[in-house]
Formats: C-alpha cells, structure tokens, sequence
C-alpha cells in the first residue's frame, strides 16, 4: 500500500511539473494601422488557464511599448487579467532617453482628440481579442501610468464603454472639462503629494471630476513623487516609492474588482 500511494504521489507531481512547464505568460503582438501609421503593441497573459478574465488596456509611460512596460503587464495581470501594452506612437517611434519621450508626447498632448482617438482604438484592438484570448467582453478597463495616465482619464473622457479607468502618477489637465459628463467608467487618480508636475492641477481636476456623474476618487499618496510605480526611477522628482507603489496597486485591484461587480 504505501509504495502504492508513494507512485500515485510521484505521477501526481510530475504531471503537475509538466502542466506548469507548459503554462506561460504569453505576448501576443498585435497591430493595427490608422492614418499611415502602424502601431504595435503587446497582449500579455498567463495561458495556465482558459478561463475568461476582465480585459485591460494599459498605455505605459512616456517611453511607450518596451521591455519595462511588458514586465510591468506581467506583474499586474498574473491568472487575473488579459492586457494590451499599448502603443500611442506607431511602431517607428520607440523613445530611448527622456528628449525622445518629450518629442513623442509632445503631439499627443497638443492634439487631445488625436489621444483619445488612439486609446479609443486601443480599446477596439483589445475587444478584439476576445476571439481567441480568455478577454471577458463584460469586464473591460483600463489602466496607465504617467503620460498613460493622461491617456486613460482621456479614453474615460470620450464616454469610453469601460467600467473603470485607473490613473498613475498621470497627468491630470485636460483640453475641454465639459467632456467629463461623458464619462461612464468609475474613475480612480493616484497621485504622489510632492509631485511638482501633476499636483498643481489637482484642484481643477477634482473640480472636473464634480462636474461629472462619474463614481470617482482622487488619491493623494504621502511623501511621493512622481514615477512612484517605475522601478528604474531614481531621481529627486521622478523616483520608485515602494511603499506608494503596493498601495497603489491593492487600491487598483480592489478599484477594479468594485467596477466589474458593480458594488461599491
């Protein structure tokens, strides 16, 4: 008997190994084409299972579509999410110090419309997904960090059918504070308190934000600055805060979890 059960334990194990060998985060290149430009972007997700799961869009930093941003998507969707790393540039453009991300941005955020176009077609690439990848049509949102957060409160803006939008560290001004009665999704802005960049706006965003219908909160994070999620930041205005980034990511999920239920 025993050494019955000890091989029915070995064949159990080895078959699990074998499973997990098998199982993998996926990246799945997906590109589309939009006024002569061809943007690709990257769909991550952990094939261990075939179960549908709440799709996210996410428009990495100002650096756009790169190796961090994919191990980012990692971290985040683990067995609980389906993400499109999102590509506003179009696949030419791929910033490799700080005066190549201020020249990408820069046309982005002199055209709004042209933003919330693009992150509008993001979102339409990620649905499409839903063909062969387990994206849950009934749980979309979106998340960004940065400039990627300026982008996802903008998709927000355009009356986007997502339940919720989250914001890191983003920018928080916009072209036209009328568009926030467009807003359908549950907002939620993450800021550092000692982020020189982006709080000098948060007043007017919060008084956006009243003007809305939206369910939304704004989040002031003691003691951080900006990039407070970025691990490869280090300095004085721009820095990782691990602190500030757990949080941020538990407020996240639970943000996340309250929209697709429909709870508060």
């Amino acid at each position: 008997m025993p050494t019955t059960i000890a091989r029915t334990c070995t064949t159990l194990l080895l078959s699990l190994a074998a499973f997990a060998a098998q199982a993998k985060m996926v990246h799945k290149a997906v590109e589309w084409s939009d006024g002569g430009t061809t943007f690709h972007s990257v769909l991550v997700y952990d094939d261990a299972s075939t179960a549908k799961r709440p799709g996210l869009v996410m428009v990495p930093n100002w650096y756009g579509v790169n190796d961090a941003a994919v191990k980012k998507a990692e971290g985040i969707a683990g067995r609980d999410y389906v993400i499109l790393v999102t590509d506003m540039y179009g696949q030419a453009v791929r910033p490799a110090n700080n005066d190549q991300a201020q020249a990408a941005v820069k046309p982005l955020y002199a055209d709004r419309a042209l933003m919330r176009k693009r992150v509008n077609l993001a979102l339409a690439q990620l649905k499409a997904q839903a063909r062969d990848t387990p994206v849950d049509l009934a749980r979309l949102a979106a998340i960004g960090f940065c400039f990627g957060g300026s982008a996802v409160l903008d998709l927000a803006r355009s009356g986007a059918d997502v339940a919720a939008v989250v914001s890191f560290h983003g920018a928080l001004q916009t072209d036209d504070p009328a568009l926030a009665k467009n807003i359908k999704a549950r907002v939620l802005a993450m800021n550092g308190a000692d982020d020189r960049g982006t709080m000098p706006d948060a007043g007017r965003f919060m008084d956006e934000m009243r003007g809305s219908k939206a369910d939304w909160q704004f989040v002031v994070l003691g003691n951080a600055v900006h990039c407070f999620t970025e691990t490869d930041q280090h300095s004085p205005g721009c820095a990782y805060d691990e602190r500030a980034a757990q949080r941020s990511y538990r407020l996240m999920r639970d943000w996340l979890r309250g929209a697709f239920a429909g709870t508060p």
